[in-house]
């Protein structure tokens, strides 16, 4: 991480469990102002910036200032964001099926989508430079929306999620009831069955690749244990997702791991 740079996890209350993974916080003072390519994971997100927000890369290639407040929905592309100032931010991961009734609309409605949440979040505060303080004051709020809307988790659908993320088949259905679960799946996850199960695939070898102990010669292993039949199909979805090939991907974080390395250097030989 960059100077002063830090990044915290923290698990969600018990009453939120069900539909929140984690809940987290990110900081950085003096941030490079490098594009980041983010990937998909297969989880929604609520994304609140306490500082200066990104700025998001539009299909037109022009960098537009995100809301302070986003909700990040199911992605099935990368997203290219660079920051404009300092960072602080605090953030709810959602499960794939548990943000529908937070929403209050179809999931799939916001897939690939950065929807602008400042006026429902107004109000809010968190206390700037406290990781723990800032979670907790997101749970707060969020147990606040959950009792009030009464959120709830469709089995069916979270059991056809937790079969994607183990990348293996979904209960055995007939066809009209396969039609009326993917209905549902949709409405729930703002994805296909198919497709979530393709990003939990490609997050396995990614998440690998960007480990400390990864090297290029060890991600067709990692691809093939993830449940990739072969390289092609691996580079297939990292095209897909994150808008490159492995290859090219281990060469431009080379790259900026050199140029990081470059700017301390030249910080440290000045003092």
């Amino acid at each position: 991480m960059g100077e002063g740079e830090r990044y915290e996890e923290f698990a969600p209350p018990p009453a939120l469990r069900p539909f929140i993974r984690v809940l987290w916080t990110y900081a950085a003072p003096k941030p490079t102002g490098d594009v980041q390519r983010i990937a998909p994971d297969g989880c929604p997100e609520l994304v609140i910036d306490l500082a200066a927000p990104y700025e998001e890369e539009g299909d037109d290639g022009v960098f537009r200032p995100q809301p302070p407040v986003i909700f990040a929905g199911q992605m099935t592309r990368p997203m290219a964001i660079r920051p404009v100032g300092p960072v602080e931010i605090v953030a709810a991961k959602f499960e794939p099926d548990g943000a529908r009734d937070f929403l209050g609309r179809p999931l799939i409605e916001a897939t690939d989508l950065r929807l602008d949440l400042v006026a429902r979040l107004r109000g809010f505060t968190a206390p700037s430079g406290a990781p723990a303080a800032q979670a907790a004051a997101l749970a707060d709020w969020l147990e606040g929306q959950r009792q009030a809307a009464g959120w709830r988790i469709d089995p069916a659908v979270r059991a056809q999620v937790a079969a994607a993320e183990r990348d293996v088949e979904g209960p055995a259905l007939n066809p009209a009831e396969r039609r009326a679960l993917q209905r549902r799946f949709r409405d729930r996850v703002g994805v296909a069955p198919r497709t979530l199960r393709s990003v939990f695939r490609f997050r396995r070898i990614f998440d690998h690749a960007t480990g400390p102990d990864a090297d290029a010669a060890s991600w067709l292993e990692a691809g093939l244990a993830a449940g990739y039949f072969d390289q092609p199909q691996m580079a297939r979805d990292f095209r897909r997702f994150l808008g490159c090939t492995a290859t090219e991907w281990a060469r431009d974080q080379a790259e900026l791991a050199r140029r990081l390395a470059s700017q301390t250097y030249k910080r440290d030989g000045a003092d």
